[in-house]
């Protein structure tokens, strides 16, 4: 066994070790656990991107496409092209997601993108206690994002970035929205291709729908009431990936991340991308600490067009009993 090889095993066995303790020990407190289901806009929690849904989320250390904007925006910085994007997601129970993206590269230093997300049902009949089979009328919701996203390489090894984006939900005749922040640094160590990256992703002010409702008293009288505030879904990751071997035709990338969301308990993920001749790629990975969809899987392919070269990937995910979620993702590289 090469010493590289050995390298790279001992690194992310310590990572897998550190995780282990962190929350074996309780000094990565699991505050999340009293708190799940309290975050609004939580669909800002779902994977964007098939690359890197194909491979669990673990994408924080990797980020070096479009979706970067999503996922660390300091990664825009290494796309080292224009590029854009437009994505789709089959979500469970009828549920569909659009997301489109650009990315310009200003300069080797700077680089700048915009982004918006979509997310949809169809409208849904209103039921009561009286009308268990619907009322004949109908309600819709949807989510919407849209984001600006800077990155900037301070040196050679280190990398700066920060989104800023609006964010609207509408249930019915609700309406919440909200101003958040991402922000993500990525380092290169200069060992091998070992780099680390992290990210605070959705930072904001809670939120609460706008207008009140009538709550009714002990004493019987109803009382004109503000609805409840809930934070957004905030999460901090950590992450580090290698390419664990790399020749002319083949390479293999394996990312480990770390996951502290503010509303659920601390998660780990596990991806892996091979690429042959950089125009094949297949993906898996794993999720430690979900309940549903621990295996992810996806494949991706590189065409050139006209002197642009487009890339089309897809992700598969298994969320058991919610049934499986499809991602399409195409990117344009000029």
């Amino acid at each position: 066994m090469s010493m590289k090889f050995k390298s790279t095993k001992i690194i992310f066995a310590l990572l897998f070790w550190v995780n282990g303790t962190l929350l074996a020990q309780g000094l990565f407190p699991r505050l999340g656990e009293q708190r799940v289901g309290t975050s609004a806009m939580t669909f800002l929690k779902i994977d964007l991107g098939a690359r890197a849904a194909g491979m669990a989320g673990a994408f924080v250390p990797i980020a070096n496409d479009a979706t970067a904007m999503f996922w660390n925006p300091a990664g825009l910085v290494q796309i080292n092209a224009n590029q854009g994007i437009v994505s789709h997601i089959q979500w469970p129970v009828d549920i569909q997601y659009e997301y489109a993206g650009y990315v310009q590269q200003i300069s080797h230093t700077f680089a700048i993108g915009v982004s918006v997300g979509f997310l949809y049902t169809e409208d849904m009949e209103i039921t009561d206690e009286y009308h268990p089979n619907g009322t004949g009328e109908y309600f819709g919701y949807n989510d919407l994002f849209t984001a600006v996203s800077f990155s900037f390489r301070m040196t050679d090894r280190f990398s700066f970035g920060t989104s800023v984006k609006y964010v609207q939900e509408n249930l019915a005749d609700l309406r919440m929205n909200a101003v958040m922040l991402d922000f993500g640094t990525y380092y290169w160590t200069g060992f091998k291709s070992l780099r680390f990256a992290a990210s605070l992703r959705n930072f904001g002010p809670n939120v609460r729908p706008g207008g009140t409702y009538l709550k009714r008293s002990t004493g019987g009288t109803e009382l004109e009431t503000n609805y409840a505030d809930f934070s957004p879904p905030t999460n901090f990751t950590l992450g580090a990936a290698m390419e664990m071997y790399e020749s002319e035709k083949h390479k293999m990338t394996l990312a480990f991340q770390m996951n502290h969301p503010m509303d659920n308990a601390e998660t780990a993920v596990l991806g892996s991308e091979y690429t042959f001749h950089h125009n094949f790629a297949l993906r898996s990975g794993y999720r430690f600490g979900f309940d549903e969809s621990h295996w992810t899987f996806g494949a991706g392919t590189v065409i050139p067009i006209a002197g642009v070269k487009m890339k089309i990937d897809y992700a598969y995910a298994d969320f058991g009993s919610l049934n499986m979620t499809q991602q399409f993702t195409i990117y344009f590289c000029f």
